[in-house]
């Protein structure tokens, strides 16, 4: 059984992974200027490379994939943490409010300080991230003290709790936009929707460190995830630490999930899908549903950043949006799912 479960998470992960070649050939191929694959690896191998091919690959197309990418995969395993520390099949970032925390305290970062601190802009995109991580904590520290009951998580407060908690931080986001200056508030809007379209390699770079630093945590972790199934009376027994793990993986998201805002603004239901579909293809163990996890992510942000910026040309939809339109009809589907 091991081996059969091994060599089905083999699979899925190389046709998810060619899924995934296939989306990014498409996005960076087609598009208002088309570009032929051997022009693309031409100008990426620099073989007589135009100024033109490098203006569309390396400032417009190039970047944009990547961070569809990071924010998928982050958001993706994000979701897969949750939904197992809660033991909640429904819970998200975004459902929850953590997605909105992070962005209402980017929000207040951008109002405040982003144009204090430099002129190149470069250490406040490096420091939103870290802004969101105190955000998102700050949202899910309100939704958990709010969702425990009777020593443990309430799944139908934690659901509620955390609509209410990401109602209440997106109105003060929008709160906080209407005071900024014309442009800003445009961009402020857009951004709040979730989206990518201002993609460049500074946010990117500013995302690595965290996917760097708390992917592999999460991963070395995720045996705590199948342990967190059972009752806490018997982890305790086992000598598992629960709350002070629980905590560390819970920061570890919530990192994550800041990273993915700082740079996309609040996108939701990656974590919630992904998780899902992962645990249909591999089963349960979670140190293959989490890289299935992010590789989903992956998948579903470059298609639906190729759909947001295609469908309506020349005008875009945000990313968010797109993902929205899929993931409503899910998040229902589930609800009803789990009422019967």
């Amino acid at each position: 059984m091991h081996k059969a479960d091994r060599r089905r998470y083999i699979t899925t992960l190389l046709l998810i992974s060619v899924s995934i070649l296939v989306a990014i050939y498409i996005s960076i191929t087609n598009g208002s200027f088309d570009i032929t694959v051997s022009n693309v690896f031409r100008t990426i191998l620099r073989i007589n490379p135009t100024e033109d091919y490098d203006l569309v690959i390396f400032d417009f197309r190039l970047p944009r994939i990547v961070i569809a990418g990071l924010v998928g995969f982050g958001l993706g395993i994000a979701g897969a943490v949750i939904q197992g520390i809660t033991r909640n099949g429904l819970a998200d970032p975004g459902i929850l409010g953590i997605n909105a925390g992070a962005g209402a305290a980017i929000v207040l970062f951008m109002f405040f300080f982003k144009d204090k601190i430099t002129d190149t802009g470069l250490l406040a995109i490096m420091m939103q991230p870290l802004f969101g991580l105190i955000g998102g904590l700050i949202a899910a520290t309100i939704i958990f003290l709010f969702a425990w009951k009777n020593g443990k998580l309430d799944s139908q407060r934690l659901l509620l709790t955390g609509i209410a908690i990401g109602s209440g931080f997106g109105a003060f986001s929008l709160y906080i936009s209407l005071k900024m200056k014309a442009s800003d508030f445009e961009m402020a809007t857009v951004w709040i929707s979730g989206t990518i379209y201002n993609a460049n390699w500074i946010y990117i770079l500013s995302m690595i460190p965290w996917i760097i630093l708390f992917i592999p945590i999460i991963y070395k972790k995720a045996y705590l995830l199948d342990l967190f199934q059972l009752e806490e009376s018997n982890l305790k027994s086992l000598g598992v630490s629960v709350e002070k793990e629980k905590i560390l993986l819970l920061i570890s998201s919530v990192a994550l999930v800041s990273a993915c805002v700082s740079v996309s603004g609040s996108i939701g239901f990656v974590g919630l899908m992904a998780p899902h579909i992962a645990r249909r293809l591999v089963g349960l163990q979670h140190r293959y549903v989490i890289p299935i996890c992010g590789l989903l992510g992956v998948l579903l942000v470059i298609v639906s950043d190729f759909i947001a910026k295609t469908v309506f040309a020349p005008a875009e939809l945000p990313v968010g949006i797109v993902i929205s339109i899929i993931g409503v009809p899910y998040f229902l589907y589930l609800l009803v799912k789990t009422k019967t």
